[in-house]
């Protein structure tokens, strides 16, 4: 697609902004880094792919190329942009689109993901996008079809790396996984700060049945394990 721009000046601020990487996104970031030969050469695609640094990460670790896609204008603008300044333009390429519309009929090396999967509705939130982390009621709305369609893009011998909140239901996703002969391993589990503005959305149900067990709560501080997990066709390869 044609050189998108971030304009005027002052919404080119906003935007960038509202898509500043977050906890989730450093932590999809040091699983790629301690994986980099699975990086190395190959072709990645990154659902939901926001600022674009998860792929200025693969970038730098010697993909071969680089592919995204984002449902937000503003998202596909910065990313090229940011892909361009950082000398990977030309190995790039960034769709406006839902999901794996713009990629049909395509496989990948590496498929990497931090989809919004909080279980909370769009809202606005300030200095965030609508969509920021609004994954419906359950925190599936988006990550059940990226489950479902993997199998579809994965080259032989592929894998995907995603963020996955473990509130919203890991056996869920294995079974979803299993279904197309898909294995999930967790790599990583961190701890992630959960803001008031997001826990006074979240889904209630989930808050109740998760509190004290995936999410941690002192005083007015609440704190939920994220993990970094791996999908793989049968197993977790070197």
């Amino acid at each position: 697609m044609s050189k998108p721009r971030l304009a005027p000046y002052a919404k080119a601020e906003l935007a960038l902004a509202a898509l500043r990487p977050s906890e989730y996104t450093a932590a999809l970031i040091q699983v790629l880094q301690a994986k980099s030969a699975a990086v190395r050469d190959a072709k990645v695609l990154e659902i939901g792919s926001g600022s674009g640094v998860v792929l200025a990460a693969l970038g730098e670790l010697g993909a071969a190329s680089l592919c995204g896609i984002d449902i937000e204008e503003d998202a596909v603008a910065s990313g090229m942009l940011l892909l361009a300044e950082l000398g990977h333009g030309n190995t790039s390429e960034l769709y406006l689109g839902d999901m794996w519309l713009p990629v049909a009929g395509r496989r990948f090396d590496l498929i990497v993901a931090n989809l919004p999967h909080f279980p909370m509705e769009r809202s606005e939130v300030q200095g965030r996008l609508p969509t920021w982390s609004a994954g419906g009621s359950n925190g599936r709305v988006l990550l059940d079809p990226f489950l479902e369609g993997l199998d579809a893009h994965l080259a032989d011998g592929g894998r995907a790396i995603i963020a996955h909140n473990a509130f919203v239901g890991m056996e869920q996703s294995r079974k979803i996984l299993a279904e197309s002969g898909l294995v999930l391993n967790v790599v990583l589990t961190t701890l992630v700060y959960i803001p008031g503005d997001k826990l006074s959305r979240l889904t209630p149900g989930v808050l109740a049945a998760q509190d004290g067990r995936s999410i941690h709560r002192y005083g007015p501080y609440a704190f939920g394990d994220m993990h970094i997990v791996e999908i793989t066709r049968g197993g977790v390869p070197a």
